[in-house]
């Protein structure tokens, strides 16, 4: 199977190794794996802060880009929720793109979804012996419905422990210009998260999107926390 990687603007930018080990673990499960040197910027912190017509034209190049693809697969959930949700009600006024955006969008994947969902492989041969925590990012979780795919994936990892995560569900703050625009709010919301790490006893925190671990990464790191954060692809990655 051949798969186009969407690789994120973040990941791109500040959390490569996420999109390496991306790379690593679908080529590992027999994917063969393209990545498109023309994608850039999907347009969804334009389109969550309102910039709807600053959006249009990035999501016109991101079809134009993988609308060929015979599946695309992002490490962020986030993401992949922009193009396979939200893309068909950005383009609503234009029909044709907006056919274009739901296809386009039945073929988009968080890594995750991909593997469970599409291959049916829930076992990476990956091998990570550590105790981690697994917070569901909000896309992926409430736009996507990833609930097991990550956990069955983590529960096959060799010699890693699954620690349970009090209010799992919660929202971690970052929410991208939230996090900005509302500095108290999504910090209130982050010291909570936090502390549910933190007595979860787990040495590592993952999740499928970075801006969440970024967010939490970086109030981990202010309380001078031992947790790390770390992308499920890097989990799934090692060995």
């Amino acid at each position: 199977m051949r798969a186009a990687l969407f690789v994120t603007c973040l990941v791109d930018q500040l959390f490569p190794a996420a999109g390496e080990a991306t790379m690593t673990v679908l080529r590992r499960l027999g994917v063969s794996v393209d990545v498109p040197i023309a994608q850039t910027c999907c347009g969804q912190v334009a389109f969550n802060d309102g910039f709807w017509d600053e959006a249009r034209p990035l999501a016109r190049r991101h079809l134009d880009i993988f609308e060929h693809a015979d599946a695309v697969v992002a490490p962020s959930g986030s993401c992949a929720a922009m193009v396979r949700e939200f893309y068909p009600m950005l383009l609503r006024d234009e029909p044709a793109l907006m056919e274009r955006a739901q296809a386009v969008g039945h073929r988009t994947y968080e890594l995750s979804q991909f593997l469970v969902d599409v291959l049916g492989a829930d076992d990476a041969g990956a091998r990570f012996p550590h105790r981690v925590a697994y917070h569901p990012a909000c896309h992926g979780l409430r736009a996507l419905g990833l609930r097991e795919q990550p956990l069955r994936l983590l529960g096959k990892v060799r010699d890693l422990e699954v620690r349970r995560l009090g209010g799992a569900e919660e929202c971690c703050g970052f929410g991208g210009m939230f996090a900005v625009k509302f500095e108290s709010l999504s910090s209130a919301m982050l010291d909570s998260k936090i502390r549910a790490i933190e007595g979860s006893g787990a040495d590592y925190v993952t999740a499928t999107d970075a801006s969440c671990l970024m967010h939490i990464g970086g109030g981990l790191s202010r309380r001078a926390s031992p947790i790390r954060p770390i992308h499920l692809a890097e989990i799934l990655a090692a060995q």
